[in-house]
């Protein structure tokens, strides 16, 4: 998708992304040399990846949504084998 130079508004999730970079990031942090500048951007992506809550994930960590999501489907039947399946089955037809 082409983005017309100056309409920062035809890609909504860079620009925000980029924002709360900006905001979180480099704004509140000195960078002595590069090393340091990576190491501090890697460490907030980490937190921003991982750690803090998101609201497209109901307000959970990335981390507890995987928790629950892996929880939720470890009893699905598309992860049974045929056995296993006929017999949740025949358990939920009582």
């Amino acid at each position: 998708m082409h983005i017309q130079p100056g309409k920062p508004q035809q890609n909504g999730y860079v620009e925000s992304f980029n924002g709360k970079l900006r905001d979180e990031c480099l704004n509140v942090n000195w960078f002595e040399n590069l090393w340091d500048a990576r190491q501090k951007v890697a460490a907030w992506r980490v937190e921003y990846n991982e750690e803090r809550p998101h609201s497209a994930l109901g307000y959970q960590t990335p981390a507890a949504f995987a928790r629950q999501l892996s929880l939720a489907s470890s009893g699905s039947a598309l992860r049974a084998t045929p056995d296993e399946a006929a017999l949740s089955q025949a358990a939920n037809v009582v």
